[in-house]
């Protein structure tokens, strides 16, 4: 009776502990999110009531979860430059197995014979040919690698390359870790947002998405009328596939916020988290 009472005892101040530490985790970030919305150009757009307890209590009473957060958009709505900028703010720590980086873009299937029998892009997209459909990118084995990198084990990630449409299924190998980063076009949608802990909407509007499409379009050697044709599609299948997981993020972000404002910002949330004893 004695052993069940310490062991309940011992509980009992534990978890209190436990949503000490959460609280202060909370008002912490509540903070930063505070001072964020004074900013001309606000990082956060929408974060769901829910999303900043969750991450506290995650990251208190399961030190050993791996946070698995997507983060979607529309084609050049900037999701490469949040991850890229989120990364250079977690290597600031320099313990191994802060991250691990899955794109979607690494998954396009090879479509490389498809090209060379039309001749050109142009000529591929008269065929009814698109790049921007779920089917364009093998989910299923990108799912499966994600799943994997959770449950602690080592994937080799495919590599694709946007000229040729090669896929070299040798590609990069990537190691579990504390936070893992995936981002691409279709990584909220049905049949693999159910797998994130983190659900992350990049908004940004068509003007600047259209830019910033047709200047990467270039550099990948799409042009004048295939350049025109893609990004028709582009902008038909964002409308089917890509704008209804707006609604079901956790937190939307702002496309048109500088870099090093990403770095600032995301720096001070692991700080945050970092910091804090528990």
């Amino acid at each position: 009776m004695l052993r069940d009472f310490e062991l309940t005892s011992y509980d009992f101040y534990s978890n209190r502990r436990d949503m000490e530490i959460i609280s202060t985790i909370v008002e912490a970030l509540n903070k930063i999110l505070e001072e964020d919305k004074k900013e001309e150009q606000p990082l956060f757009l929408r974060i769901s009531d829910n999303l900043i307890m969750d991450i506290a209590r995650k990251v208190v009473q399961d030190k050993k979860k791996t946070f698995l957060i997507g983060i979607t958009g529309e084609s050049a709505s900037g999701k490469t430059v949040f991850v890229d900028n989120t990364i250079k703010a977690c290597v600031k720590d320099k313990t191994e197995g802060i991250y691990t980086v899955i794109r979607c873009d690494d998954y396009y299937k090879d479509t490389s014979q498809e090209l060379k029998d039309a001749g050109s892009y142009e000529e591929l997209f008269k065929t009814g040919f698109s790049f921007d459909t779920p089917d364009a990118i093998n989910l299923d084995l990108m799912k499966q690698h994600l799943v994997a990198l959770k449950e602690g084990l080592t994937i080799k990630s495919p590599r694709y390359d946007f000229v040729t449409c090669e896929s070299h299924p040798e590609g990069d190998e990537k190691t579990p870790a504390k936070v893992i980063l995936t981002e691409g076009l279709y990584v909220l949608n049905e049949g693999i947002r159910d797998i994130m802990d983190v659900k992350v909407y990049v908004f940004t509007p068509l003007e600047v998405i259209k830019e910033r499409w047709y200047k990467r379009a270039k550099e990948r050697g799409k042009e004048g009328a295939a350049a025109d044709m893609q990004f028709a599609d582009v902008n038909k299948t964002a409308q089917q596939y890509i704008r209804p997981t707006y609604q079901i993020a956790d937190a939307v972000i702002n496309g048109l916020v500088s870099q090093q404002y990403i770095q600032d910002i995301t720096d001070r949330i692991f700080k945050t988290l970092r910091d804090i004893e528990y």
